[in-house]
């Protein structure tokens, strides 16, 4: 069996997992912040080789066809196809494209629409070969994706991001690098509500970082105010967010606010789920399946849905050493496999 490297160009970083023998060896995330330019995903490419390597098939797909490097999403679909080709050179490249499945660079231009942004479909298809009825999350650094899987395929009703958006199979808020002004209009802090600080003082990154739920592989991000990324400067800038100083307030009160801030993003979550459920095409003991590395956000949003919970580390072939970062890329990780199957 040919051994495959699945890729994930995000707008933020590359996600990469290698399969060999049919099962997940090594898995990758390396920051590719987009927005500073194209040049930076070279970067990232061989700063992910270093982990994976290099492989005669290689399976990508993308959302960074969004970023504002680039004037529509089919140019920035091309180019992005464009370099990986010549990056992954001389080992093949197939882009995935949703229900129209692996795509030769050469028909990229033709199925544009459909790769754009695909890499969650991926991902729901190859767990729903695993359980036939779920409902899929994969949280990252950015965005959550919100998707059922019935008769063991995607049942999503949109298939761009504007229209997932609308079914509420898209939220975006992340992990890492959700704005904290996105979220609340206000919040609690000293026994009365606060408007926020219409400003990127902080973010998520902050809120998880304070509370002990952001892993370090997804902490790659610089922070709002370039400062270090210890709890006693993740307070600072919390505190910006409604016009003070850290030391107005003890340590205790900070940390009570970022729990608020964590609180209004799984309710976000949450509302959207509740949507997606409210289709009634899934049973009312169909589990959750958490991806991403959010996945501990979605084991407690399981919880409150009373929904039996499974980890994508359970649906996924992959070494023990892994499987975690493996399910952290799950889109990189499920291109990689589906590929692989695609080739027996």
């Amino acid at each position: 069996m040919q051994n495959i490297i699945g890729w994930d160009i995000g707008g933020a970083h590359l996600k990469a997992a290698r399969v060999e023998q049919g099962t997940i060896t090594k898995a990758v995330q390396v920051a590719c912040p987009l927005w500073l330019g194209v040049a930076e995903l070279d970067r990232a490419f061989a700063e992910a080789k270093g982990t994976v390597g290099t492989a005669p098939m290689n399976a990508v797909t993308m959302t960074g066809e969004l970023c504002d490097a680039f004037e529509s999403r089919t140019e920035g679909v091309s180019a992005l196809a464009e370099i990986a080709a010549r990056v992954l050179a001389p080992g093949a490249v197939l882009v995935y494209a949703g229900e129209k499945g692996f795509v030769e660079t050469s028909r990229v231009a033709t199925h544009a629409t459909d790769i754009a942004s695909a890499n969650w479909h991926a991902s729901a298809a190859l767990a729903g070969a695993s359980m036939r009825e779920a409902l899929f999350i994969d949280m990252g650094s950015t965005t959550t994706d919100l998707i059922p899987i019935a008769e063991g395929r995607p049942a999503n009703l949109g298939g761009t991001d504007a229209e997932r958006l609308v079914h509420g199979e898209l939220v975006y808020t992340g992990l890492a690098r959700t704005f904290l002004m996105a979220g609340p209009d206000r919040v609690p802090f000293a026994g009365r509500w606060t408007p926020l600080m219409n400003e990127w003082f902080a973010d998520a990154a902050d809120v998880h970082r304070l509370l002990a739920t952001l892993p370090a592989s997804a902490d790659t991000m610089e922070t709002a105010d370039g400062r270090d990324k210890s709890a006693a400067a993740s307070r600072a800038r919390l505190a910006r967010m409604i016009g003070r100083d850290v030391a107005e307030a003890d340590d205790a009160a900070w940390d009570r606010l970022a729990q608020f801030f964590a609180e209004a993003q799984i309710r976000s979550i949450m509302d959207s789920a509740m949507l997606v459920l409210s289709r009634g095409l899934l049973g009312k003991d169909a589990p959750i399946i958490g991806a991403g590395v959010g996945r501990e956000v979605i084991r407690r949003l399981a919880a409150r849905l009373d929904r039996p919970f499974h980890r994508f580390e359970e649906v996924i072939a992959a070494e023990p050493s892994a499987q975690a970062v493996a399910a952290d890329c799950a889109p990189a990780s499920a291109v990689a496999l589906l590929a692989a199957a695609k080739k027996r």
